[in-house]
């Protein structure tokens, strides 16, 4: 089955340069009408770079990853200086299927960046920028996560591009929200996390969470929903090895806490959410919902 998954999306495809369908857009109510010029064209100048530019060294044979960034400016200088919110998210279809998952929901609060009207992208990974460095990240997050769901850790080689990006920004002036305590969240420690081999069974159980998925949709609903949730024990019995206030779980439950009680609220074993409310007390309500409602 896993290998008909990788077949199935390899034949149904057809061959693209770029790997990413982003949708932009750009929120600018916290800007006076003066500072809003400043940014004239930068909306088109972030889609353009985001789906005309190949992110990997490789013909991308399947389907454009369905993305978006949502960008809420929070400070306009007339010297070039921004800084916004971003939201990113990521979704990937169900195999076999009409249904669409989402893989990935971020809200990064602290991008700082220097732009000029009529200013043009491009991209060089070497060199941080921290305009095309942002987008540069959030790419090869996209792509490693998109594959980590398809191929347990096919999504290494672009998390390491992730954090030489990360690498190259904390060593700039640009520092703030890269660098670990800098913010809520920073950059800098979901990549770590991803890779640092303690949380190589978070990332098996996130690949066999997905295959559970298309399990269910293809296979076997019952035998479906006990691999989602095996995932969810397994994830949990991790407890006392990682840790479960990372912005790699948060990451992880925040994209799917809605999508595992869609697909658990049959499961017989309702102590699961039991279970969810311990590793993820950030979505109790979600669960208390199902417990609630089968008293």
């Amino acid at each position: 089955m896993k290998y008909l998954i990788l077949l199935f999306v390899i034949l149904t495809s057809s061959v693209f340069s770029q790997e990413l369908d982003c949708k932009i857009s750009i929120n600018m109510d916290n800007i006076s009408m003066s500072d809003r010029s400043l940014l004239s064209g930068f909306e088109n100048a972030i889609t353009d770079y985001m789906n005309k530019t190949r992110f990997t060294n490789r013909d991308w044979n399947y389907d454009k990853i369905n993305c978006a960034m949502n960008i809420f400016m929070l400070t306009a200088s007339s010297d070039g200086n921004f800084t916004a919110q971003v939201v990113v998210t990521s979704q990937r279809p169900v195999y076999h299927s009409d249904k669409i998952l989402q893989v990935l929901r971020i809200n990064d609060p602290t991008w700082a960046f220097t732009y000029q009207k009529g200013q043009a992208l491009y991209s060089n990974q070497s060199v941080f920028d921290p305009l095309t460095g942002f987008l540069d990240y959030y790419a090869n997050l996209i792509i490693g996560f998109n594959e980590d769901s398809w191929t347990e850790f096919g999504g290494t080689p672009y998390f390491n591009r992730a954090i030489n990006i990360d690498n190259l920004a904390m060593n700039s002036s640009f520092a703030k929200g890269w660098a670990k305590g800098t913010g809520i969240y920073d950059r800098e420690s979901i990549i770590e996390n991803v890779l640092n081999d303690k949380y190589r069974p978070f990332r098996e159980a996130f690949y066999q969470y997905y295959y559970g998925i298309d399990f269910y949709e293809n296979v076997n609903k019952e035998k479906g929903m006990e691999k989602i949730a095996a995932t969810m024990r397994t994830i949990a019995s991790l407890r006392d090895k990682i840790d479960f206030g990372s912005d790699l779980l948060r990451v992880f439950f925040d994209a799917n806490s809605g999508t595992i009680v869609g697909y658990l609220k049959n499961y017989p074993d309702k102590s699961i959410f039991v279970l969810l409310k311990k590793i993820d007390p950030s979505h109790t309500g979600l669960y208390d919902n199902i417990l609630l409602s089968n008293q």
